[in-house]
């Protein structure tokens, strides 16, 4: 069976860095499956867009912790120009008072606890996967075609990136996704990360990854498994 391994490349760099993983089996992800509950899920993106106020008490909006740490860990590695932490460009949103629109029922899910728990999240369809996936610096090249995008912007050398035998599946460790591996209705087996490079907030890394099982089970069914991922605990059978 395929596995998720973490690197050595990748502890050197983050040592202290810790890794949540739900890989969820058997979903729904419709919206004709959650059309009944489309509005608790909605309500429930909102809300937690509203919460994530709490971690913008700074003036300057870098001066965030929860934006602070990722700016210093993404100066640890060779990145695209100008690209940010997933979890600054929702709270950037949250800063604006655009709020974070809906998408589709799992991707909305792990955005709001994300919110919830200022921790970036993500998520991948692991029946796109070709071979093991890998948390690891990039060799350079490895094929990426970013959501959104209609040209390849494939890794830079040094770059950490999620990556698996096709190319790069998420690239600046958790700037964006990429179109080959993203969730979509026809998503039934999913592969969702959450990350830490900060130790204060190890409980709140347990919590959200508990939450965010349980909140797909809820409204999407299938199984979950959780497990944590730390330099100790660096390898999942998926």
């Amino acid at each position: 069976m395929a596995k998720f391994m973490i690197t050595d490349e990748f502890w050197e760099l983050f040592p202290e860095a810790e890794i949540a993983i739900v890989l969820v089996k058997g979903i729904k992800n419709t919206e004709a499956h959650v059309a009944d509950v489309r509005q608790e899920i909605n309500q429930l993106l909102k809300q937690s867009s509203k919460e994530a106020n709490k971690f913008l008490t700074a003036e300057v909006f870098s001066q965030n912790k929860v934006i602070s740490v990722w700016r210093e860990a993404y100066q640890q590695f060779k990145t695209k120009k100008g690209v940010r932490c997933s979890i600054e460009a929702l709270l950037k949103r949250v800063e604006k008072g655009i709020g974070v629109s809906p998408i589709n029922p799992l991707v909305d899910i792990y955005n709001a606890v994300s919110l919830t728990y200022g921790l970036p999240c993500g998520g991948e369809d692991i029946d796109t996967f070709k071979g093991d996936l890998l948390l690891t610096k990039a060799v350079g090249g490895e094929l990426f075609l970013a959501l959104g995008d209609e040209d390849y912007n494939n890794a830079l050398p040094g770059e950490v990136i999620y990556k698996d035998d096709e190319g790069a599946v998420c690239r600046c460790w958790n700037w964006r996704d990429g179109q080959r591996t993203m969730l979509t209705e026809k998503t039934e087996n999913a592969f969702l990360i959450i990350e830490s490079v900060d130790p204060d907030k190890s409980d709140d890394l347990e919590a959200a990854a508990l939450l965010l099982a349980d909140l797909t089970k809820k409204y999407l069914g299938g199984t979950t498994e959780v497990t944590f991922m730390n330099v100790v605990d660096r390898e999942l059978t998926l």
